[in-house]
């Protein structure tokens, strides 16, 4: 059982914030287990992020934190988009600033069809893309835009997943393991969907064990390593350095 480190020394220091995200002094728990040990990173505008490393390194619990949901719970720390404090908003707060969380399970609604999981995400402002500038980025849910969400394929509930966060206005958007179980055509699709994110301006941060992928799509990368971060720099550097990710990506 870990015991939780006194955060009072740290409770005067504030956080500078210079770019677009800024996560500060990140600490959070699952129960009694510290999982988020003092986490510092930016991204910056337009950026893309690989946030990478071994199974229960954190990355996961580092993104929902980001997304200011009820677990794992943060016990110290800031988290800053776009001048905002996020660390001081619940998870719907969040979410209005401009948080776009794409889960691992996907979360789509059972009993309703595509367009109508995407017409949910509208119902209240912020609104963002247009159901038609959706369809035009992800033409298989135009096709099956009257089709139930739950019975599309891996694949298509990804797209579904991330056209339902882009639905929103949304600043930043979070992915947390968006390739797992898909095929590699598919994933070359996701792919291009998150070039042309990219291209308009939104920022992003991707959780992936796929890290080959997600270091050939992003400009940088942070490593965590048992809940604290062992690198921060460019996505180039990691491909090229085979021991750094020998160590702490076994690739």
């Amino acid at each position: 059982m870990n015991v939780k480190p006194d955060f009072n020394k740290n409770a005067n220091q504030a956080a500078t914030a210079p770019a677009f995200l800024s996560v500060y002094d990140l600490h959070a728990y699952y129960g009694e287990s510290y999982i988020v040990q003092g986490v510092n990173f930016n991204v910056h505008e337009g950026e893309i992020l690989a946030l990478l490393g071994r199974n229960g390194a954190g990355k996961t619990s580092t993104l929902r934190a980001v997304a200011r949901l009820a677990d794992p719970q943060v016990t110290y720390g800031e988290i800053w988009l776009d001048h905002q404090p996020l660390h001081t908003m619940s998870a719907h707060q969040a979410s209005m600033a401009g948080i776009g969380l794409v889960p691992e399970d996907r979360r789509i609604i059972s009993g309703l069809t595509v367009e109508e999981n995407l017409q949910l995400a509208q119902i209240a402002p912020p609104i963002g893309w247009s159901l038609d500038r959706l369809y035009d980025l992800f033409p298989r849910l135009g096709e099956r835009r009257k089709q139930e969400g739950v019975t599309l394929s891996g694949g298509e509930q990804q797209m579904l997943a991330i056209a339902r966060a882009l639905a929103r206005d949304i600043k930043v958007l979070l992915l947390d393991e968006p390739y797992e179980g898909l095929a590699p055509v598919i994933v070359d699709e996701i792919e291009k969907t998150l070039i042309h994110i990219k291209e308009q301006g939104i920022t992003t941060v991707i959780v992936e064990q796929n890290a080959i992928r997600a270091l050939e799509l992003s400009d940088r990368a942070v490593i965590l390593d048992t809940g604290q971060i062992v690198f921060d720099g460019s996505a180039a550097e990691v491909l090229k350095d085979e021991a750094l990710r020998a160590e702490y990506l076994a690739i």
